[in-house]
């Protein structure tokens, strides 16, 4: 399948608080925009893959979203991994393609949880109560504790993941927070759970964001301007809540990643940008050990010295991610991977022609990796 599926079309909604706004509207807004990017009318869809909103669940939600826009897909329905969910989706759209169960798909998110409610976020995942844990930093916070302790990562490391995500989202005209960091800031930052201080944690946020699959042929029969390969993808699933993992310091990652690279016929050293998942600053810091671009434990020592800013050996979140574009859970950095790859970021990579893509879900319970080429 390496380079049969592209993703022809981005689209989304404003980032940040949008009052009155329901998830269903946002969802065909950023549709909306990602069809008439790709240049195709909403008729020719024919298969259609929504992301459960984590602030208000329906049933057949899905199937409330087509109606809003519109259409009568083929196939389609709503999907749960978490943050996970958007590439896994993409990926569950090309394989339904190649084996022509729809022909054009739209992949869509959308959620309101600053200003409807941020539950989801606050209440104990699992039976993580019975630890005194409530609120999805707990565990992240136990899993950044557990590294430090494993490898001696320091809080300055996972403070230059925040200042390089600041800074890209300074320079980018559509992220919800445009304010630079400095280390020094950074430090003085308030805790929220031990390790984690503020500004290791990402935002929260209103926004839609969508993507058009198709098959490369449809694309160039269609004429689709700026489509983007899809080289490789895969899945990994942890599962088990994090009082119960036999370790807090291996993820889901190293599967996925590895799925994804072996399809794409790519290694870690031939990807010249990478949108990681940082929900948490220890979440990329994790990642990129997992995937291999740096040994476990020396993430921390990987990221230091400008080395994931623009200009630095692997530059990561060019757009902001989650600490500066958007808290919104990972469309928008499957789009920044396309605008890479077609050369229209904000912080645009030189003649970048690799982009990896990472999503992963609750407590890292579960993930997903994309990659894109030219």
């Amino acid at each position: 399948m390496r380079g049969d599926i592209v993703i022809a079309g981005v689209g989304h909604t404003a980032h940040g608080k949008l009052p009155d706004r329901s998830t269903t509207s946002m969802n065909v807004e950023a549709c909306r925009k990602a069809l008439a990017d790709a240049g195709v009318e909403k008729g020719m869809v024919d298969g259609l893959f929504v992301k459960y909103p984590t602030s208000q669940h329906r049933s057949m939600y899905g199937q409330i979203v087509a109606e809003a826009l519109g259409i009568q897909p083929r196939i389609g329905g709503v999907w749960d991994q978490g943050g996970a969910t958007n590439i896994s989706m993409i990926s569950f759209a090309a394989m339904a393609i190649e084996q022509g169960q729809c022909e054009v798909a739209l992949v869509t998110i959308a959620d309101n949880p600053r200003t409807g409610t941020r539950q989801a976020y606050e209440r104990a995942w699992g039976e993580d109560d019975v630890y005194g844990w409530f609120g999805t930093p707990a565990g992240y916070a136990m899993i950044a504790r557990r590294h430090m302790e494993e490898f001696g990562t320091t809080h300055e490391q996972l403070g230059a993941i925040a200042v390089a995500a600041r800074r890209h989202g300074a320079n980018n005209p559509d992220a919800q927070l445009r304010k630079p960091l400095t280390l020094e800031e950074y430090a003085v930052s308030r805790p929220v759970v031990e390790p984690l201080r503020r500004d290791d944690c990402c935002l929260i946020s209103d926004g839609g964001a969508a993507v058009v699959v198709m098959s490369a042929e449809r694309a160039r029969s269609l004429k689709v301007d700026a489509a983007v390969p899809i080289l490789g993808f895969g899945q990994g699933q942890t599962s088990w809540e994090v009082a119960q993992r036999p370790s807090l310091t291996e993820t889901a990652a190293a599967v996925s990643g590895r799925t994804a690279f072996e399809m794409a016929g790519l290694a870690p050293k031939d990807i010249q940008v990478a949108q990681l998942y940082d929900c948490f600053t220890i979440t990329p810091l994790m990642t990129l050990e997992d995937y291999g671009f740096c040994a476990k434990g020396e993430g921390g020592r990987f990221v230091e010295d400008g080395a994931i800013e623009i200009g630095g050996a692997l530059p990561v979140n060019t757009s902001g991610g989650l600490l500066s574009e958007t808290g919104m859970p990972g469309m928008q950095l499957v789009i920044e991977g396309v605008r890479q790859i077609r050369g229209t970021s904000t912080n645009q990579v030189p003649g970048a022609t690799t982009s990896l893509v990472s999503n992963q879900g609750g407590i890292m319970h579960t993930h997903s990796t994309l990659i894109l080429g030219a």
